[in-house]
């Protein structure tokens, strides 16, 4: 269970006389469905809430909790407890082969190289890439290295897995792909996306507004707000 209570999130000004920016306002959520899915506009503040999710951002006010460790506080406990998976996956996979970079999430739990090289194949069969194990992450199509990301963030096992935007950069097949994969993990996923099939996928969705939570609940319901306050906007 992930909670945030009175969170908020300010950039100060760069320069005198600026004003502050403020990314998320006054948000107080508690997250325990099995799948929550997150959509708005750009700018609205989807990715500030997820990244205060497993601690890569820090409230300014307020406190964020996952799995009753404190973002702030604990954050070595919080980012084993809650995966993230980045928009582009080249963004976090930081080895050279696929085999490589789950082998290296399996430092914190697998001693020998040996046992690790084992259990990364297995992973990867897992995931329909035992194939592409020692090929170049830059050889890999778009959809296989979210898999590759997705299987690394797997390895730590931890509790919730947080995705920023997962299918933004993928085609249609690999779209479908990623979320029949998603579909099946057993953990608690929360994810944002600009793809209202994908948001239809979640048991409950928010709607990020001007950092603020304007719309929370039946992913119907959700996305018809969401879908309404664009076509009003200018």
């Amino acid at each position: 269970m992930i909670h945030l209570d009175g969170v908020s999130v300010v950039v100060p000004a760069s320069r005198r006389g600026d004003a502050d920016r403020t990314l998320l306002a006054d948000v107080t959520l508690t997250l325990t469905e099995h799948r929550i899915g997150i959509i708005g506009a750009n700018g609205s503040g989807k990715s500030t809430l997820l990244r205060l999710l497993n601690g890569l951002r820090l409230p300014t006010a307020g406190t964020v909790t996952s799995g009753g460790f404190d973002t702030a506080s604990q954050g070595r406990q919080v980012r084993t407890h809650v995966g993230f998976i980045f928009t582009d996956p080249l963004a976090q996979l930081v080895m050279s082969t696929p085999i490589e970079d789950v082998e290296l999430s399996l430092r914190s739990r697998i001693k020998g190289r040996e046992n690790r090289t084992r259990e990364a194949l297995r992973l990867l069969e897992e995931r329909g890439l035992g194939k592409l194990a020692h090929q170049s992450i830059h050889d890999l199509s778009g959809g296989e290295r979210q898999l590759v990301a997705l299987t690394s963030v797997l390895a730590v096992e931890p509790k919730i897995i947080v995705a920023d935007e997962p299918t933004t950069l993928l085609d249609l097949r690999n779209r479908l792909a990623l979320r029949d994969t998603f579909a099946r993990l057993p953990q608690q996923l929360i994810f944002s996306t600009h793809d209202m099939d994908v948001a239809s996928d979640a048991t409950r969705v928010l709607v990020v507004d001007g950092g603020r939570i304007v719309a929370d609940g039946d992913p119907a319901a959700a996305i018809r707000f969401y879908e309404r306050s664009m076509a009003m906007t200018p």
